[in-house]
């Protein structure tokens, strides 16, 4: 393990403003002079090759001017303006020239402008290679765009070339109105390139030694002046002085207004070779003693050696002119290490900044000690805070969390992962060119101003993601070697893009211009160089004022190195593990962290996650480093034993050292300022200095403290080791402890306001929705907004906006730059008026300030930081009790929960999802109910009311502090979390919080009945009622379908109750649960009525085919109630309604309606049925029941009257049984044709028409034909109506060129044969399909003929005859000709017997010239008389016993003759003219013998 402590330096930088968005450059072109040729040759200053940079302070009060010429860009001169009244963003001047530039500009203040600063015109020097001089006036900053060109009026060129003597220029300076130049003879040219009216334009003069005699001299003696090396310049008694260093040494300083040489003196280094000067600095004229401090820069040419500056004494007197002489070398300043970057004077001071340090020694005539004092630089800050530096180790931290998180792999990585990002991210450390450019290198690739646009959630987003993509291990070391390595790149580039350029003084103040970025310095506060040395540094707690005698402060000294041991021992790992646990992710609690780190202390790191992180050793490697942690393990525990044994034994007891640690605790308790608040309200600039010393300050105390913590926890653990009594433990435990804990508490409040960026709010964030106010109105103010959600802007600038003078006094002087006493002053202030507010109020209670600094980040959006506040001081709270504090009566534990509440409600709105969602919620309820219930919360939080949008009801409204009751004031509050609630669609909330305001109506609502002064705005009634409906919302919403039931029936207001069960049927139709209308699962006692109301309500105002249907819906409701007749009415309007819209919908959807037209006649069939045949009927429909708008309209009042079911029928217009049964068949039939693409509309008549039927035959819906002919046709009606229908069946039975019968065919009874050329029915039709469509149609025909001649007798002979009609030739089907002989009673009557005899098909035969078939047919009937049975003989000799159609046997004779005689079929017309000759001969004597019998009988 690493040692942390670094030795104490003597201040700290604060940058201005950090994240590189600080200065807003604007781009001027610079017009060259008409006639220039570029000539490199001419000037050759030194440095050439480097960025150069300068500053300067002018104006009243004064203004910062900076100047850079960056190397990569030499042709760009950037100009910075700064102040004590500069705002955000710095704006720069940034002039590009067409020609490169030397490292050469100067600014000086216009004489004859106005003095007021913000009226000042200046003029700029630039100086470029080939001699030409750019005088630029600058008037008005502000005005200038950028992409413009500069002025030509305001703009002079001169070019110096002429004056040179072809010599070269080496070195340059300047004062207000003149231009100097060093030149290689050693002479030094003087120009007043700037017209102006006291003096004349185009002054040239040379200040040289070798003017007339004295040139020739020096050629004589062989010297000649060396070449200038440097020039400055200084101003004393108001003339200026020229100070000229030359390159041997030799130092000239000049009269400039006489042009006379005052002093000429040699400062080469003496019996050194190769010892050059290189550089000249001049500090101010200090008039009381009489000297001005000047310094030089020495170097040895002529071997590897340290630069040295050695400073001298300049002393001046006024007489009649000017006596100047140089003393030795004062002092010398060795300069190790880094380049040098810059020199500057203060009064006392001589400022040294190299690329690595910043250095200030004591001028030796203001001082006796020539100590010199370092500066931290930011580069060591963020190495720190990024674990990269020798002191602060990311080993430690690895090592660290991987013991106190031994088993949760995920939680680790998060937790190391949080860590890294919220210290990059933090204001100080971040800087968007260094982040986009370490992005970059990850393949991250954004423009500056895209980049610039990120806000900080989307940034966090961004690294977590290339976390993900880019660790492939998936472990906790492959991720901390990840960030490693990311933050070492993001430092390389952050030194890159940030190195030191100049140093900048304004008064005593000094400033550090970078790259892109302005500091400042302050020197740290006797407490800070106490607790932040090293152990040996102790010795100065004697300047802490704490009251302590020498033998006090020397045991104290050894406490603190106790905690400096610790410290050694963990590196900086639990400074950033405890804060992290506590404002970060919540994966450890803060109570647990702390034993869990001594526990560490005490064992040592878990040895299987060191042998990982070292198995890169090798073996051996990684055994050494085991054995070396065991070995300081060991170490460590036995020093801090004899320490803190040596300690008790120099105390005498421990409660000494408790005494003496107690003291040493309360000077580290933030101190309370006493200050008036007169002074002028903190600028834009003087905010970012005071956030960024705020937050170093604030790091070192809040480390401090936590040592502290960290050793007191380690003495409860081992003390028994150290002999320490119950009492001892019981004091520490009990007293110490907590008091620590509020400590560092309070500090880690402070560091959290100062170093976490604000939020990004929105309008749909929840301060936005709960109030209006924004931090303040003014233009300046407004403009932070912008910032909001940016790495760069704190918490705390939230708080400073808020009330800008809260810290200043009377006693800054904020016209200027701060000084370092400026600064501590106001962080001092600062910090006092977070932790106690105002000056002259008493130190109020950490919770009581917590919750107003809350209510202002709240009012803001910073919802998440509130959190985290919020839970910082409730964790305190826990501990007060014991530390001694009073119970809280004010209010403000209530006030605490409420913003908690607050801030989780607004984490549940911005997208949290599951288990944390849930878990928040419920925390929120609970914060919710805790602040209503605690003592003085009415009081607390009715301050809120303009300040969190926590607004006073309605009711209440009027009453005073003192006439407020407990439920009155619970009722409002509830009611008001409800809304809150509510407004976020969070409906389990705000149930509960309906149900808690609904205990509080009736003792609210009774003490404001009995109070005097006091009346209620509502009556009790419609309170209940209101919540009531608001309990039913929120079931509803939560699909609680008994409660939201519940709460309609407790309901005591009826219009409040009819319309929430509205809502309720509209909302289970909306979900599919109407089954619970019906099913009888909810008992709706009482609300029968008002639902079938509501039904119909919602049916009438629905589309009809909406799913579920309240049609069908009340039909089943109805009929779970055996209502039968009204269950009837509905399902058969619902039929009625289909039937009216059907005309308005497609082919498609047509069949579909009149498929629930049917269901729905059928139902209304059913539901009569059950009914008495007496009342067995319906009202007629209402005319507007037919014609309902499409759309959810106002509900008007309608009545629907229903007789009684004990009425009898009596008015012949209502609908009966037998209506429905008819419009049941009309309407199948018209779904069965649309099924077959044929329309037909049923038009309500009695009747079918004619063509009904003839569509149904066509269609092949032969069923429904019948059922249509036998519904609404009787008698001979009917007959005839069957008799078409069967020579329409018979006709599509015949093909269209008749068919022969076969008996091969397969069927036995059924043989039909065709042609190859017969043309079928359907053009698409094959002749195998249409044969078996013909069989189809056969069969359909038997099957129908066989069920309907029962009815109608002839219909055997109707078909039969079509069929010869259309085909005399066709044979007619078997089963056919059965149906005529089996429609005899009796074969042995002959061809005798119904209407389809044997007879009819003789006839028929006859008819149609059918010769042999009737031939035949006549034979074997004959044939069958003749051969009758012994038992039939005595039948036929009856009277009238036997009958053959004679006549139509007579006709057959004859048409057998005709067919003779026209010649065709001859032969087979004689034989059967001869068989039937023969049959009748012999039937003829057979009935000579039958009657004769039958005469003897009658006579006999």
């Amino acid at each position: 393990m690493e040692s942390n402590r670094r030795s104490s330096p003597a201040g700290m930088e604060v940058p201005v403003a950090g994240g590189g968005n600080v200065v807003k450059w604007l781009d001027i072109s610079v017009p060259p002079p008409s006639s220039s040729t570029e000539d490199n040759g001419c000037v050759l200053l030194p440095s050439s090759e480097k960025d150069y940079a300068s500053s300067c302070v002018l104006g009243e009060p004064p203004i910062s001017f900076v100047w850079r010429i960056n190397k990569t860009s030499s042709n760009v001169l950037e100009l910075l303006q700064l102040s004590a009244k500069s705002g955000f963003p710095l704006t720069g001047l940034r002039f590009v020239f067409a020609h490169t530039l030397s490292p050469f500009a100067f600014l000086f203040a216009d004489e004859g402008s106005d003095s007021d600063s913000a009226r000042l015109s200046f003029f700029l020097y630039a100086l470029t290679p080939s001699g030409v001089v750019y005088i630029l006036k600058l008037e008005n900053t502000s005005a200038y765009k950028s992409g413009s060109v500069f002025p030509l009026d305001h703009l002079i060129h001169l070019d110096v070339r002429p004056y040179l003597n072809e010599t070269h220029v080496t070195s340059a300076a300047a004062s207000p109105g003149f231009l100097f130049l060093g030149r290689s003879d050693g002479c030094v040219s003087c120009f007043q390139p700037v017209v102006s009216p006291q003096k004349p334009s185009g002054f040239h003069q040379e200040l040289r030694d070798d003017t007339g005699l004295g040139r020739l001299w020096g050629f004589v003696r062989g010297t000649v002046v060396a070449d200038v090396q440097d020039l400055f310049i200084s101003e004393v008694y108001g003339r200026n002085l020229m100070c000229v260093l030359h390159a041997d040494g030799a130092l000239r300083v000049w009269d400039i207004l006489t042009c006379s040489r005052v002093l000429c003196q040699s400062i080469a280094a003496k019996n050194v070779e190769g010892v050059m000067c290189l550089r000249l600095w001049l500090g101010k004229a200090d008039y009381d003693s009489g000297i001005i401090p000047l310094a030089v820069l020495y170097r040895n040419t002529m071997g590897v050696s340290v630069d040295v500056i050695t400073v001298y004494g300049l002393h001046f007197s006024s007489g009649e002119g000017i006596a100047l002489s140089l003393d030795s070398g004062l002092q010398n300043i060795s300069l190790e290490g880094g380049e040098l970057r810059d020199v500057r004077f203060t009064s006392d001071k001589i400022w040294t900044l190299k690329a690595d340090e910043l250095t200030s020694h004591m001028l030796c005539q203001k001082s006796s000690t020539m100590e010199a004092r370092s500066y931290t630089l930011q580069e060591e800050y963020i190495s720190e805070q990024l674990f990269l530096s020798a002191g602060s180790s990311s080993h430690d931290l690895l090592l660290t969390s991987h013991s106190l998180f031994s088993s949760a792999k995920d939680q680790i990585i998060g937790f190391i992962s949080s860590i890294f990002l919220r210290r990059l991210l933090c204001p100080g450390v971040f800087h968007n060119v260094a982040l986009r450019l370490t992005l970059r290198d990850h393949n991250k690739h954004w423009t500056d101003s895209e980049f610039q646009s990120l806000s900080l959630d989307e940034l966090k987003s961004e690294i977590l993601l290339l976390v993900e993509q880019e660790v492939t291990g998936e472990t906790s070391i492959s991720v901390f070697h990840w960030w490693e390595n990311f933050c070492s790149c993001y430092l390389d580039h952050w030194c890159k893009n940030n190195e030191p350029c100049t140093l900048v003084v304004q008064a005593d103040v000094i400033g550090l211009v970078r790259n892109s970025s302005v500091s400042l310095f302050f020197r740290l506060e006797n407490v800070e160089h106490s607790l932040g040395g090293s152990s040996s540094e102790h010795s100065n707690l004697t300047s802490l004022g704490l009251g302590m005698s020498i033998s006090e402060h020397e045991i104290l000294s050894e406490v603190l190195r106790c905690t400096s041991k610790i410290n050694k021992q963990w590196g900086a790992a639990p400074y950033a593990m405890y804060y992290e646990s506590v404002t970060g992710r919540p994966v450890i609690s803060s109570e647990e962290i702390v034993p869990r780190l001594v526990n560490i202390l005490e064992s040592g790191y878990a040895m299987s996650i060191g042998q990982r992180t070292w198995s890169d050793l090798g073996a051996d490697g990684a055994w050494d480093k085991e054995l070396e942690a065991h070995k300081n393990l060991r170490t460590f525990s036995i020093e801090m034993l004899l320490s803190l044994s040596a300690l008790c034994q120099r105390a005498g007891s421990w409660e000494k050292v408790f005494t003496i640690m107690e003291q040493y605790l309360q000077y580290l308790v933030p101190k309370k300022a006493m200050h008036n608040n007169d002074g002028e309200t903190l600028s834009d600039i003087c905010s970012s200095i005071l956030v960024q010393a705020t937050s170093q300050f604030a790091k070192v105390m809040f480390e401090s403290a936590f040592d502290i913590f960290l050793l007191v926890s380690y003495l409860l653990n081992i003390s028994g080791q150290v002999n320490m009594s119950q009492q001892d433990i019981c004091k520490l435990r009990l007293e110490l402890l907590p008091m620590i804990q509020d400590i560092v508490s309070e500090w880690l409040i402070i560091l959290f306001f100062v170093t976490t960026p604000a939020q990004l709010t929105s309008m749909e964030d929840f301060s936005f929705k709960l109030s209006s106010l924004q931090i303040d109105s003014s233009i300046d103010k407004r403009s932070w907004n912008t910032m909001l959600g940016k790495c760069g802007f704190s918490l705390a600038y939230i708080l400073l906006f808020s009330d800008r003078s809260c810290i200043v006094d009377s006693r800054f002087n904020l016209r200027y730059l701060p000084s370092s006493q400026i600064i501590t002053s106001l962080v001092q202030n600062f910090i006092s008026w977070i932790r106690y507010s105002k000056t002259g109020e008493d130190a109020s209670s950490l919770l009581r300030r917590s919750t107003e600094l809350t209510l202002r980040l709240i009012r803001n959006g910073q919802a998440d930081a509130v959190e985290r506040i919020l839970l910082v001081v409730e964790a305190s709270l826990r501990g007060e009790k014991t530390f001694g504090h009073a119970q809280d009566t004010n209010g403000d534990w209530c006030l605490l929960q409420h913003l908690r509440g607050c801030c989780l409600l607004d984490h549940v709105q911005r997208g949290s999802c599951g288990i944390i969602r849930e878990r928040k919620i419920s925390d929120a309820i609970r914060c919710f109910f805790r602040a209503s219930s605690g003592k003085g919360s009415w009081k607390a939080l009715h301050s809120l009311a303009k300040q969190a949008g926590f607004s006073h009801s309605t009711i209440g409204a009027s009453i005073s502090d003192g006439e407020k009751s407990c439920a009155t004031w619970k009722l409002h509050y509830y009611e008001w979390a409800m809304q809150i609630f509510e407004r976020y669609n969070i409906s389990e909330g705000a149930c509960q919080f309906a149900y808690a305001a609904l205990e509080q109506v009736d003792e609210a609502i009774h003490f404001m009945e009995s109070s005097e002064n006091v009346h209620p705005p509502v009556t009790a009634t419609y309170c209940r009622g209101r919540l009531w409906a608001n309990v039913f919302k929120f079931t509803l919403d939560l699909n609680l379908w008994n409660d939201a039931y519940c709460a309609i029936i407790s309901n005591p207001d009826e219009e409040i109750k009819r319309i929430c069960l509205r809502r309720f049927i509209i909302v289970l139709f909306e979900c599919g649960k109407t089954k619970l209308l019906s099913d009888g699962h909810l008992p709706f006692i009482g609300l029968s009525e008002k639902i079938t109301q509501e039904l119909f309500w919602k049916a009438g105002r629905s589309e009809i085919m909406i799913k579920p249907n309240p049609y069908k819906l009340l039909y089943a409701y109805e009929m779970r109630r055996h209502n039968w007749r009204m269950a009837a009415s509905y399902v058969y309007q619902f039929s009625a309604r289909l039937k009216s819209e059907a005309a308005s919908t497609d082919y498609k959807h047509k069949s579909l309606v009149l498929q629930e037209r049917l269901n729905g006649l059928s139902a209304a069939i059913n539901a009569l049925s059950l009914v008495h045949p007496g009342y067995a009927w319906i009202d007629p429909l209402p005319e507007e029941s037919m014609h309902y708008p499409a759309k959810k309209a106002k509900r008007v009042e309608e009545q629907q009257s229903v007789r009684s079911n004990d009425q009898p029928k009596g008015d012949q217009s209502c609908i009966d049984i037998e209506k429905i049964q008819n419009e049941f068949v009309f309407t199948t039939a018209e779904y069965l044709l649309s099924l077959e693409n044929f329309e037909w509309t049923y038009s309500g008549l009695e009747k079918p028409p004619p063509d009904l039927v003839d569509l149904l035959i066509q269609a092949d819906l032969y069923d429904m034909a019948f059922t249509v002919v036998l519904k609404f046709w009787r008698g001979s009606a009917l007959k005839r109506e069957l008799e078409k229908i069967f020579e329409n069946m018979a006709i599509r039975c015949c093909p269209a060129n008749g068919t022969l019968w076969s008996s091969n065919d397969l069927r036995p009874n059924l043989v039909l044969t065709s042609t190859e050329d017969e043309v079928t029915h359907s053009p698409d039709r094959s002749p195998a399909v249409q044969s078996s469509k013909l069989a189809g149609d056969w069969e359909i025909l038997e099957v129908y003929l066989k069920r309907y001649k029962d009815i109608h007798a002839r219909l055997p002979v109707t078909v039969a005859s079509t069929l010869l009609q259309a085909d005399s030739c066709i044979e007619l089907p078997l089963w056919l000709v059965h149906m005529f002989k089996d429609g005899q009673k009796e074969k042995a009557l002959g061809m005798g017997g119904q209407e389809a005899s044997p007879a009819s098909l003789f006839q028929l035969y006859v008819d149609y010239g059918r010769l042999t078939e009737a031939t035949n047919l006549v034979l074997e009937y004959m044939e069958s008389f003749a051969s009758s049975k012994p038992a039939e003989v005595l039948k036929r000799k009856k009277i009238s016993g036997v009958w053959f159609p004679y006549t139509t046997v007579e006709r057959l004779w004859w048409a057998l003759e005709k067919t003779m005689n026209s010649g065709r079929m001859l032969e087979q017309c004689q034989k059967l003219k001869g068989q039937l000759q023969q049959a009748l001969l012999n039937h003829l004597k057979l009935l000579k013998v039958d009657s004769d019998d039958a005469v003897s009988s009658a006579t006999g």
